[in-house]
């Protein structure tokens, strides 16, 4: 099948499909602060992943590109709205562009809407050191993203059955890549040991991508005749993987995704540890289904619902959320428990 078509069909599945909202937010409350003794107005959203200076914590995570207009269409309004709001911006898999060049374009428009920003370059685990190169240069970006995504590969009609070498893969992209690297899962959640191998090959920064959002092994099921219905519960709920790669000794810069809908969720996921919390099928269906000027409005409420609930927790910066305390209860508090993760960190802190 001709990757454009199949770049179609995602979004038009993911669209169909939905978040399933199994992220496991609703396991972690936050200890309520009666004198939080500060201004709304104190509030900064300041935070760095890795190398990367960040103006706000909330980030457009990778979802398309390489399907053509269309693709090129929604990449320029996804542009658009994080030059508005000065957010990173991460583009789909550019293998479609490097593979074939007339869909370059529908990556390179994200630097043409948005020529001062923080863009990040896209390809998955089984790049080599010169296409990292050829993908970073096509949009100028400011760091790559090397995402995981085995389940979806084995669900995938077409996809990948042979995932040898990707460690030694990502460790030769880190030690020639001229931008910082970010490895990324794409839902399906990232274990403590996972993240520790990509530690120790000098990988810092990290994209949890959890279970509970836009699932790809039930978008890929949707376009097979027989269904492997056992991929489509698969996973680590996106608090538990977050808790996971956080309890490692590794200084890594974490972002969270997978589910991120509400600033509930995120202030959430930044408080768990993580310094960016991503959106991508939420981003995408307003955008779809109700246009730009929604989009913008959404992210603009977003922005202002993480200033009030920072306020009512007493906290100035990104760096103060990481230290509030939080109890931690249900599915998340089982899986933590039985991996031997204390969750008493969070709750006496």
């Amino acid at each position: 099948m001709v990757r454009a078509k199949r770049k179609l069909e995602h979004i038009e599945y993911a669209l169909s499909t939905g978040q399933s909202r199994t992220h496991g937010f609703c396991d972690v409350a936050f200890v309520h602060q009666s004198l939080p003794n500060i201004s709304y107005e104190s509030i900064s959203f300041q935070t760095e992943i890795g190398e990367l200076a960040l103006s706000s914590p909330i980030f457009i995570n990778a979802m398309t590109g390489g399907g053509g207009e269309h693709t090129l269409h929604i990449n320029a309004q996804l542009a658009q709205a994080a030059q508005q709001y000065q957010l990173a911006m991460a583009v789909g898999s550019q293998m479609a562009a490097l593979k074939d060049s007339n869909e370059a374009a529908s990556y390179k428009i994200v630097r043409k809407v948005n020529p001062n920003g923080i863009v990040i370059a896209n390809l998955g685990s089984e790049a080599t050191v010169e296409q990292a190169k050829r993908a970073v240069d096509m949009i100028e970006a400011n760091a790559l993203q090397i995402h995981l995504n085995v389940i979806q590969e084995l669900t995938m009609p077409e996809g990948d059955r042979d995932f040898t070498g990707a460690l030694k893969r990502i460790e030769q992209i880190v030690k020639h890549s001229s931008v910082p690297v970010i490895v990324k899962e794409v839902g399906f959640g990232m274990s403590k040991e996972a993240a520790e191998d990509l530690a120790s090959v000098g990988v810092s920064t990290i994209d949890i991508g959890g279970y509970g959002g836009t699932n790809f092994a039930v978008v890929e099921n949707e376009r097979r005749q027989r269904v492997l219905s056992y991929f489509n519960e698969w996973g680590i709920s996106t608090t538990s993987s977050l808790i996971e790669v956080s309890s490692t000794q590794n200084p890594l810069s974490i972002i969270a995704s997978g589910g991120i809908q509400t600033a509930h969720d995120v202030a959430k996921a930044l408080a768990l540890g993580a310094s960016a919390a991503a959106f991508a099928g939420h981003f995408l269906r307003i955008l779809m289904q109700e246009g730009i000027e929604k989009l913008m409005e959404e992210i603009g409420l977003l922005h202002t619902d993480l200033q009030f609930i920072m306020t009512a927790l007493g906290v100035r910066t990104i760096t103060e959320l990481r230290q509030v305390p939080l109890v931690i209860k249900g599915d998340t508090y089982h899986w933590l428990n039985e991996r031997g993760i204390d969750t008493t960190i969070y709750s006496r802190r």
